[in-house]
């Protein structure tokens, strides 16, 4: 819920659409008549066409109609309201309670000293930075410094960026570090032997789980991200199948570095060179492939994010360094690959990305099936 008071920019009508995408809800509430509040809020979207009048499952109400409400009715109806014309800074207090007691997030806006209590009890106050006085900018939580309703959104839409890429992040490093302990733990239980040296488990940490984290953390919004609804303020960061996609995906790096052990052990290949060389290039498709949680790689581009196509490709030159370079090979106890065996490297590197793309596509038709609410 954004509560907002200030002329019409130009610019309000497109952010008010925006806040409707995103399932938050604009209110207005302005000391104006309500003609004249009635007028502006139809021309910046904030009211519903046509907008109903009165205190019953009213679009726009007054101050003095509010006065006359108790509590509990204001509590049932708030969610209707989309106008308080005629009010008094202390009636945003009320206003804020209402929708507080329903479970919703409130940001509210003001500049005045009487601003001040209702900017505090929001969950979000948000002062005006030019024509806001003293007293509102120390209450408030934030403060606009072009007093712009817009630059609301652009923060909602720039804070979802960023809780995205912090999901990307803890994603990538738990189902990259679950892959390393599962190859460790499973060669154990199986009698194989120790698939990666201590070197060479330092190396996979730092360099492909480092670099590619770092870089999911500068991924750009996605496309729909103000068409989501808000998510529920108590949910935890591994809602979403998080915990479950970095179990099934860390098992599955696992099962091809055990595989790739076995088969090139058999044929008497340098087996670890090519479990170490499978591991570290399997994160690396997966930091591709986790970009996002239903886009496809393809769809995203591949110049999208600059940084992380940086650290793929520099891990996956010094990867191949490593293999090919004597002085790497004496520190990494490698062996050089000939092509049939990279080429087997390469092909069991790409189950990771190709298994998270079918993952997506599966959930990109699941959400196209779902019925419209």
């Amino acid at each position: 819920v954004v509560a907002m008071s200030d002329p019409a920019r130009p610019e309000a009508a497109a952010a008010v659409a925006a806040c409707r995408s995103a399932g938050i809800t604009a209110v207005m509430i302005t000391g104006d008549d309500p003609q004249t509040a009635r007028a502006i809020a139809g021309q910046i979207g904030i009211l519903p066409e046509p907008a109903p009048s009165g205190t019953d499952g009213a679009a726009i109400i007054t101050g003095a109609e509010l006065t006359r409400l108790d509590d509990p009715t204001l509590r049932r109806g708030v969610g209707s309201v989309r106008v308080y014309a005629r009010t008094e800074p202390e009636q945003k207090l009320r206003i804020v309670d209402a929708w507080q007691s329903r479970g919703d997030v409130v940001a509210m806006t003001g500049d005045g000293v009487n601003d001040a209590p209702a900017l505090r009890r929001a969950d979000i106050g948000v002062a005006m930075g030019v024509a806001g006085t003293e007293v509102s900018k120390d209450a408030a939580d934030m403060v606009l410094a072009d007093d712009n309703f817009a630059t609301i959104v652009d923060a909602v839409r720039e804070g979802r960026r960023i809780y995205d890429n912090l999901r990307r992040f803890v994603k990538y490093l738990l189902t990259t570090n679950s892959g390393e302990i599962w190859v460790m733990f499973l060669a154990s239980v199986f009698a194989l032997p120790v698939p990666l040296s201590p070197v060479q488990i330092l190396w996979v940490n730092l360099v492909t789980d480092g670099a590619p984290a770092v870089a999911l953390g500068l991924e750009p919004a996605e496309r729909d991200v103000m068409r989501r609804s808000p998510r529920p303020p108590s949910e935890p960061i591994m809602a979403g199948g998080l915990l479950r996609h970095a179990l099934w995906v860390g098992l599955l790096m696992a099962a091809v570095c055990l595989v790739m052990l076995v088969a090139a052990r058999a044929a008497g290949w340098p087996w670890q060179t090519m479990v170490f060389t499978t591991l570290a290039l399997l994160q690396l498709g997966h930091a591709l492939a986790v970009r996002s949680e239903r886009e496809s790689f393809f769809t995203l581009g591949l110049w999208s994010n600059p940084a992380l196509l940086a650290s793929v490709v520099v891990g996956f030159a010094t990867q191949l360094a490593i293999v090919y370079l004597a002085p790497l090979q004496e520190l990494f106890g490698t062996e050089p690959l000939d092509l049939v065996q990279l080429a087997v490297v390469l092909l069991a590197s790409c189950t990771a990305f190709i298994a998270v793309e079918v993952e997506k596509l599966l959930r990109r038709r699941a959400a196209g099936r779902a019925p419209v609410s």
